[in-house]
């Protein structure tokens, strides 16, 4: 799948991504619903961005593969959630804290920026057809945008001395 990103299909990526696909709209109808949707609409760009792209492998049983290999995503997410955790319940001076923040500049380049990069490369063969890849190339450059802009917070939030004391940033955690 990560060579043949258009054609490779197999029924467990293409179940995992029609998974995915349900859970980007259960969140989206969650977020709406309880009325989060000004304080989280980043969430709700990525999610119609990433349900596009889903629903692409969905409906014309193409770039499933492309679809699996942006799955890649979800573990750096495990170590990013970690780490909202250890913040709000102000654990930043733990040493798991100081170790779990070296973990996610590598989770994070291994699982976000490494896959998003490589799909970028593959979807740019498409920009001057008149394809689904040009559609999807147009999610990915907009979802790059997004993974950079969140990857300079980590990093400003992370590993930049404050200039501000923290005091007043105790609720900041839900946009670093």
């Amino acid at each position: 799948m990560l060579v043949e990103i258009e054609t490779a299909w197999s029924l467990s990526g293409y179940l995992l991504v029609c998974f995915s696909a349900g859970y980007f709209i259960h969140d989206t109808i969650d977020i709406v619903i309880s009325r989060q949707a000004r304080a989280s609409w980043e969430y709700l760009v990525h999610h119609v961005m990433a349900m596009g792209a889903f629903f692409s492998g969905i409906f014309w049983k193409s770039f499933v593969g492309g679809g699996v290999l942006t799955l890649l995503v979800e573990v750096s997410n495990i170590f990013l959630t970690m780490r909202m955790m250890m913040k709000i319940n102000n654990a930043q001076d733990l040493l798991l804290y100081r170790l779990n923040k070296y973990v996610n500049l590598v989770m994070y380049f291994l699982f976000r920026l490494a896959p998003q990069a490589y799909l970028t490369n593959f979807f740019l063969k498409y920009a001057g057809q008149r394809t689904l890849g040009t559609f999807l190339l147009a999610i990915l450059l907009m979802l790059d945008v997004m993974i950079l802009i969140y990857f300079s917070r980590l990093l400003r939030s992370d590993f930049c001395p404050e200039r501000i004391p923290s005091h007043q940033h105790k609720d900041k955690f839900l946009t670093e």
